[in-house]
């Protein structure tokens, strides 16, 4: 019986260290956030200004994001926060989402345009052939958990 509860307790215990190392492990391997001025003067020029907030369907205690967002023809500017997670992406969409079920409906015709590293806001530079206007709502995903993080519509 005391091997039995030593097995048990153990096991516990293993398992809430493996679930706070992969929380952990993307906060300790982040590069250090984008500088505030960087962020301010990449913002200036947008062509499109919108928010994050965490108030969405889809989001909650360990997925969500807040802040600005600014979107230009070539970049896409975050200036708050977001919940650290491992392998977040940035997806345009054509019609805005708020929770899993909803982006995976329309993830084939979605257009992945960055990742994230960073959770105190973040430039994600965007390729020459993406067109922001054929689009109108931006989507943080992770990508290994089929998570949604948070989505902000901007037109």
């Amino acid at each position: 019986m005391r091997i039995l509860l030593r097995l048990i307790t153990h096991g516990i215990a293993l398992g809430i260290g493996f679930a706070g190392g992969i929380y952990a492990l993307p906060i300790l391997i982040a590069p250090p956030s984008v500088d505030r001025a960087m962020l301010e003067t990449s913002a200036k020029d947008a062509t499109y200004q919108t928010s994050f907030i965490r108030e969405l369907k889809g989001s909650d205690f360990l997925h969500w994001g807040e802040g600005d967002v600014s979107i230009s023809m070539d970049k896409i500017v975050h200036q708050g926060t977001m919940a650290p997670g491992p392998d977040y992406k940035i997806y345009l969409t054509k019609e805005f989402v708020e929770d899993e079920d909803s982006f995976n409906a329309i993830k084939a015709s979605s257009l992945q345009v960055g990742e994230v590293k960073t959770f105190d806001g973040f430039i994600a530079d965007l390729g020459n052939d993406v067109d922001v206007e054929a689009y109108n709502t931006v989507v943080i995903w992770c990508e290994t958990f089929g998570e949604f993080i948070t989505a902000a519509k901007y037109r």
